[in-house]
């Protein structure tokens, strides 16, 4: 160190050089590392990679920089206003002659802390095994009655029994009221879960609620929950937050729905399959019932038609002229005896004349024609009430056509190259094309930029 002394009072005259040298070795030196816990604000990440920003309480703040090989092992960027705890050390800045402290670690406080405590309820609970796949307890495939455990007032519960009515009128639903956030809420689903149980009121349940923080959703992550769905007898589905938002529930539920909505169009899936089956059994069963009445049509207009059938003279004819021949011979042979016989002979001709089939032959006619209107009648009537038993099973469909949940703002993405249906980000890459189906159309699409949840 270069020293200088003032003559007049023999003190020694530093540089600012100097004395700002000497506060870095001493500050440094007495906080090589510290853990630091306060506000982020004036957060702001250079170009560089590197992120200024300062961390404050309610009476001081300190300036402080993470350099990017830190910051990339950072699972999310801090921004103004989050609370953290980071760890690093002290640091002088000689250009601007002001102490910081450099970032090493930071976790986010609060939050950081619930997530830390997820992760070890997950690996306690996943020695129990209750995550166990052979645990797991299959749906039933024609449920009769459907219990559901969630907020009485929450937009879940409204979204499960549209689903349900708009699908199947007949079912029976059970609503189980409970807090689903808050203090006591696990308490309550607990016991929901444990009382429906108890009486066996339903043939499988559905738990679960909307979105929110996991700070709301935490009642879905408690053991006591846990452990109660894991004993359920009844299979149950659970249905957390919206698709990207995970809890110990689902992992525990026989069965995970990435929503509400979903939750209730699985339980009814395999009625739904059986009804489309019998819709088409139906509609092959007419098709070939009016192919048996048409082929049956033909062959009796057939039967009709015949010679021996269209006129009785076809088949009586031969036989009448050899009676007029019969009744000449006996004229000429017995012209001796007619006057004799003739009283006899009328007699005989009024019982072959009463004899004559042309009359019944008449009257099996007209009863075979009124036979053929009365098939006719019936067989139109039978068509009328298949074609309006179709024509209300047809309306029933387009009801319940999938489609239609396009036309509330959703839409299906696709991958251009295969045509497979994409379901997470984590099948995108950049620059992927893609095609979007929407309700009343399509369109294409080129992947720019991919930013996954943190929360999977």
């Amino acid at each position: 160190m270069r020293k200088s002394t003032n003559p007049m009072t023999q003190e020694t005259i530093l540089t600012v050089s100097e004395l700002t040298e000497a506060i870095k070795k001493n500050l440094e030196t007495a906080f090589p590392m510290i853990s630091l816990q306060g506000e982020i604000s004036n957060c702001k990440r250079h170009s560089s990679g590197h992120i200024y920003f300062s961390l404050k309480d309610e009476s001081a703040q300190i300036s402080a920089v993470m350099f990017r090989g830190y910051a990339k092992n950072l699972k999310k960027v801090p921004k103004d206003g989050d609370q953290v705890v980071i760890k690093g050390h002290l640091n002088v800045y000689p250009p601007s002659g002001r102490y910081q402290i450099v970032a090493q670690e930071m976790e986010m406080a609060g939050v950081g802390q619930l997530l830390l405590k997820l992760e070890e309820l997950k690996k306690k609970i996943h020695q129990k095994g209750w995550f166990s796949p052979e645990h797991k307890k299959p749906l039933p495939k024609f449920p009769k009655t459907i219990g559901i455990i969630t907020s009485p007032t929450g937009a879940a519960i409204q979204d499960i029994l549209n689903i349900l009515s708009r699908r199947f009128r007949g079912l029976h639903v059970v609503i189980y009221p409970v807090r689903v956030q808050g203090e006591g809420a696990a308490a309550e689903i607990q016991k929901a879960i444990e009382q429906m149980n108890a009486k066996s009121v339903a043939d499988v349940l559905i738990i679960g609620r909307g979105g929110g923080s996991i700070e709301d959703l935490w009642a879905f992550n408690e053991e006591r929950v846990a452990e109660a769905i894991f004993s359920s007898r009844i299979p149950i589905i659970c249905a957390v937050g919206h698709e990207t938002d995970h809890c110990i529930a689902e992992y525990v539920a026989d069965l995970r729905a990435p929503t509400p909505s979903a939750a209730a169009e699985i339980v009814i899936g395999e009625l739904s399959s059986h009804l489309d089956f019998l819709n088409q059994t139906d509609k092959r069963l007419l098709t070939a019932l009016t192919h048996t009445i048409q082929k049956l049509r033909h062959q009796l207009e057939g039967v009709y038609l015949h010679p021996l059938i269209a006129s009785p003279y076809s088949l009586l004819g031969p036989w009448m002229q050899k009676l007029d021949d019969l009744k000449s011979r006996i004229d000429t042979s017995v012209h001796a005896s007619l006057e004799q016989k003739k009283f006899h002979l009328q007699s005989q001709k009024k019982q072959l004349e009463s004899l004559n089939p042309a009359a019944a032959i008449q009257a099996m006619k007209l009863k075979l024609q009124s036979i053929n209107r009365q098939l006719s009648q019936a067989t139109g009537h039978y068509l009328q009430i298949k074609k309006q038993s179709f024509t209300y099973l047809q309306s029933q469909l387009t009801t319940i056509d999938p489609k239609n949940l396009l036309k509330k703002g959703y839409s299906l993405s696709f991958s251009k190259k295969d045509n497979s249906v994409i379901t997470s980000v984590n099948k995108l890459s950049k620059n992927q094309q893609l095609r979007l189906l929407f309700f009343d159309g399509e369109a294409t699409a080129t992947v720019d930029e991919i930013m996954t949840n943190d929360k999977n």
